[in-house]
């Protein structure tokens, strides 16, 4: 585990998507953050506490966590001198960015002469089997996107903490950088090598035979030409019995790539359906859950309910409103048990 409590970096991002990593800590991990970290530059905030390194390791942060993300994932400059400044405070650095803090020398020497750690969580396992496909006991569910950046992770834990509640057993399965901050565990998929994705989603959602759920964070999208290969060995590898669509309604065209339309929703739920058939013969989609933050909530009321009617599955925004439409169809659809239940964090 990464020891908290946490100083979320922001830095000099301009992008909100680019700082969901702080922005996901500091909604699920909301204990453990003692501050952010921007420049004036940065007109971003999480509401938290602004101060610098030394302010934050005075306010009791052990640890640094870069929570931004941008194109290609490298630490420029400017990065790596404020790294540097943690260190020298005597704070740890955690980092979900592709460039890995180790690799850089300045920061592996600082950190080993200042006697503080480095986790690059975007570090998969070496021991990754390749996955074999084979049916395996246990409710899995995996939430899946019409693009990137949508709100797979939010969706997952909200549908988590929505059963939880209910007294099901339900755990998150975390592949992000961000799920892995919040969870403490997972696998950084989008760091593994192609072979080995579905059998990476398999080592951390082997059969279990409680009743339980294992809720799995999508990645990226069939749709999205970048990181379509990710998002189908996630599907193959989940098996799943249920998939949620995520989709963002004020989204035109796919995150980074203006020449590509989202796709439309029915059309997206499809594909994934017959992907994920493959390992999973029976999987059905049980809901659509919309990232409605640029809508009003009278208006994003009425889009989900519109969504619900022209899709015939539940709709809703699960972070604004709730996942119960969504976990209310489940029980419909699915023999789930109350009892025993157990929370990953």
């Amino acid at each position: 585990m990464i020891p908290g409590p946490f100083l979320l970096y922001l830095g000099h991002s301009d992008d909100a998507v680019g700082i969901k990593t702080s922005r996901g800590v500091a909604t699920f991990r909301p204990d453990e953050c003692v501050g952010e970290w921007r420049h004036d530059d940065c007109p971003l905030t999480l509401g938290l506490p602004r101060m610098d390194a030394a302010e934050g390791r005075a306010a009791g942060a052990n640890t640094l966590i870069l929570g931004i993300a941008n194109a290609g994932g490298r630490m420029g400059d400017a990065l790596i001198d404020d790294a540097l400044a943690a260190i020298a405070t005597g704070m740890n650095v955690a980092s979900g960015l592709h460039q890995r803090l180790r690799d850089v020398p300045r920061i592996a020497q600082a950190a080993q002469d200042a006697g503080v750690r480095l986790f690059d969580v975007r570090d998969p396992p070496a021991d990754l089997p390749v996955g074999n496909g084979r049916r395996r006991a246990g409710n899995r569910l995996l939430t899946v996107g019409t693009d990137c950046s949508v709100g797979k992770m939010y969706t997952t834990l909200a549908l988590r903490d929505a059963m939880v509640a209910r007294g099901i057993a339900a755990d998150f399965r975390a592949t992000g950088q961000t799920g892995i901050l919040i969870a403490g565990s997972g696998v950084p998929v989008d760091a593994v090598v192609a072979d080995f994705i579905s059998g990476a989603i398999e080592t951390i959602t082997p059969a279990r035979t409680d009743n339980g759920w294992d809720l799995i964070e999508g990645q990226g999208s069939l749709f999205h030409p970048s990181f379509a290969g990710v998002s189908t060995g996630l599907l193959h590898g989940a098996q799943p019995r249920a998939i949620v669509m995520c989709h963002d309604p004020a989204r035109d065209h796919m995150r980074g790539l203006p020449h590509y339309a989202v796709p439309d929703i029915a059309d997206c739920i499809a594909a994934n359906l017959s992907v994920a058939r493959l390992t999973s013969p029976d999987v059905q989609a049980v809901g659509i859950a919309l990232n409605t933050v640029k809508l009003a909530e009278d208006e994003a009321r009425r889009l989900c309910a519109r969504t619900a009617d022209a899709h015939g599955l539940p709709c809703t925004d699960p972070y604004r409103f709730g996942a119960d439409p969504i976990i209310d169809w489940m029980q419909t659809c699915f023999d789930i048990s109350t009892s025993p239940m157990t929370v990953s964090a």
